[in-house]
């Protein structure tokens, strides 16, 4: 598996975690504000961390040790701020009762919006630029916040998204000419969009629900079931150049309901080897997982967390 990789907050970038990581052979550290509602505010506060002399250190140190540094980010509140609601209310999606709402997300079908969604994806690729030069700057991180306005409730979730990361790639390429920008399969979704993906974005599948304890391809288990069977419709549809997974198998924050102290994780190495085999068999050309809420305070209560055991999943 060319990337082997985990994605942690940024807070629990730490001496421990550094430590840890070192003793892996994973090559890519994803960072990742929290999502969610506020997810713009976690963004803004992770911009002015990262650049400080304290953070930029780690960074190098990580580089050092052979890993490339991502940022996957629940980037859309941010690229479009929500105070822009008083002055251009129809660049905000309609919700399913036909009210313009700022909550989450955007009309997909208002061209000055999307060419403001470019212009702030240039000054986030600007501040945030990947060592691998693949972007992972997504929509809201919320269900069911898509627009439902007269042009917009023609377009599946899918093809809405879709139109956003085109928008994204625009913006990211006046400053990054070769970048590439993710289409996050994830929750809604995970459906084929109908509108053909440019050159420059490419696949992200992350299975949220899915059952991290049994193989994906277990037939008998029916969560995993449903997420099994979008795999190869979206590779064909995508193409498997960049292609990755962003699985689960570590996610503590979703294991502890994102409620602090962080509760106890325990992996099934067996069926995380077997993911592995099958992803690579499907064609994904990376494998990455959360990995929050597995910083110092989970040490300080559980010990040290399942991340070694994890990245030797991998096998030689």
């Amino acid at each position: 598996m060319r990337k082997r990789g985990i994605v942690i907050h940024p807070e629990e970038l730490t001496e421990q975690m550094i430590e840890t990581l070192g003793h892996t052979d994973l090559n890519v550290l994803g960072l990742h504000p929290v999502g969610g509602p506020g997810a713009e505010k976690s963004l803004e506060e992770f911009l002015e961390v990262f650049g400080s002399a304290g953070f930029q250190e780690k960074v190098g140190r990580i580089r050092e040790m052979g890993m490339q540094i991502e940022f996957e980010v629940h980037a859309l509140s941010w690229m479009l701020p929500r105070e822009l609601y008083e002055s251009h209310p129809e660049w905000f999606r309609e919700d399913r009762e036909g009210k313009r709402t700022h909550d989450f997300n955007m009309c997909a079908s208002n061209q000055e919006a999307l060419e403001y969604l470019s212009v702030r994806a240039a000054e986030l690729a600007t501040a945030l630029k990947p060592d691998t030069g693949r972007y992972y700057f997504w929509i809201d991180d919320i269900e069911d916040s898509f627009c439902h306005c007269e042009k917009c409730r023609r377009i599946s979730p899918s093809d809405q998204a879709l139109i956003l990361y085109h928008a994204i790639l625009d913006g990211i390429r006046q400053v990054d000419r070769e970048a590439k920008q993710c289409y996050l399969a994830y929750l809604e979704t995970m459906e084929v969009p109908t509108i053909a993906p440019r050159e420059g974005i490419f696949l992200e599948y992350a299975p949220m629900y899915r059952d991290p304890h049994r193989p994906m391809n277990d037939e008998a288990c029916e969560k995993n079931r449903q997420y099994h069977k979008s795999i190869r419709p979206l590779l064909a549809y995508f193409g498997k150049k960049d292609s990755q997974v962003l699985d689960y198998w570590l996610d503590n924050s979703l294991l502890s309901e994102w409620k602090k102290p962080p509760k106890e994780i325990h992996i099934n190495e067996e069926a995380i080897r077997e993911d592995i085999g099958f992803y690579e068999e499907c064609g994904f050309e990376g494998v990455t997982t959360f990995g929050c809420y597995l910083s110092d305070d989970y040490i300080a209560l559980h010990g040290r967390p399942p991340i070694e055991a994890y990245a030797g999943c991998f096998g030689a």
